[in-house]
């Protein structure tokens, strides 16, 4: 298959990132197929879906027409079968567990065309942890987005199965979309940037979890420093605080660390509240107008 081939792609899965996906997807004039285990997830998050397109197109990267056009250009569908027709490209974004992941794969796998690319965007798992229930693991890899409204940034990273023909294709449709892809050369664990992105947000939890400074002297301290817009408990927000949770668990789990099984559990209060961020207007700040966001919050002590 070459990248002008690829019309159609399946997005499983439609939380925040399949719906970025989605939506960028869109913008760029592909037809996509949105995909989830029932209408009212989908549905709810295609109102968030259609919200990002009107923000996106307010700051004039591009026109309501064309903003208009590429919502007319997703279909939200729960059967799989309905999903997976005509599908030239798959990027799959459920949760963190790779038993689920593998759980997907096969059965697109009986479902898609052998032309078919698969793809997760996964954000902390490789690959090659479910490339044996894929089905077609040389036309498999990592293809992980950002948060499309920071950063055009993509990770692409092969498994050891991964035909170099697929991460080339996967890297011009990268391109295609307007987005900048890095290559992986070898598996890792968060990639390049997520990499570094859980250490400082480990380092931040066990801050917290430790009582050693409030969430708010936490954020003050790193953007005072760097003078960023946010600090690390807003940038958990942004992300997801159920993601960042499972992504925490899984690993202090998998390693029995203490300090992890700490942060899991600090992170887990707020899950259990329904309290995950941006999503849902309350996190460790409220939205749509978060505490840090303000002129003097570096200052207020508040």
């Amino acid at each position: 298959m070459k990248v002008e081939d690829i019309k159609k792609i399946l997005i499983v899965g439609g939380g925040t990132m399949g719906q970025q996906t989605a939506l960028i997807c869109a913008l760029h004039g592909y037809d996509v197929a949105m995909h989830d285990i029932s209408m009212e997830i989908l549905e709810k998050g295609f109102e968030r879906l259609k919200k990002n397109c009107i923000r996106i197109t307010a700051s004039g990267e591009f026109t309501p027409e064309e903003g208009e056009a590429a919502i007319k250009r997703i279909i939200l569908t729960d059967k799989p079968e309905i999903a997976a027709q005509d599908a030239d490209l798959i990027i799959e974004s459920v949760p963190e567990d790779p038993a689920l992941k593998a759980k997907i794969f096969a059965s697109f796998h009986e479902l898609c065309k052998p032309e078919t690319v698969f793809t997760t965007n996964t954000s902390t798992l490789v690959p090659s942890m479910f490339a044996h229930a894929v089905g077609r693991p040389e036309k498999f890899c990592a293809f992980h987005f950002h948060d499309i409204a920071i950063t055009k940034i993509v990770d692409i990273m092969p498994h050891p199965g991964t035909d170099p023909e697929t991460i080339a294709l996967v890297r011009e449709f990268a391109i295609k979309i307007g987005q900048i892809p890095i290559e992986l050369k070898t598996e890792n664990h968060g990639y390049v940037f997520n990499n570094m992105l859980m250490a400082f947000i480990g380092s931040a939890l066990t801050l917290a979890s430790r009582k050693v400074a409030s969430v708010e002297d936490i954020d003050r301290s790193w953007m005072g420093v760097l003078h960023t817009p946010l600090g690390p408990f807003g940038m958990i927000d942004s992300i997801g605080i159920d993601t960042v949770w499972k992504v925490t668990d899984f690993w202090a789990q998998k390693r029995q660390d203490k300090h992890a099984l700490g942060n899991a559990a600090f992170l887990r209060e707020y899950v259990d509240k329904g309290d995950l961020g941006v999503k849902t207007g309350r996190g460790f700040y409220e939205y749509p107008a978060p505490a840090f966001a303000k002129k003097d919050f570096l200052t207020s002590g508040k």
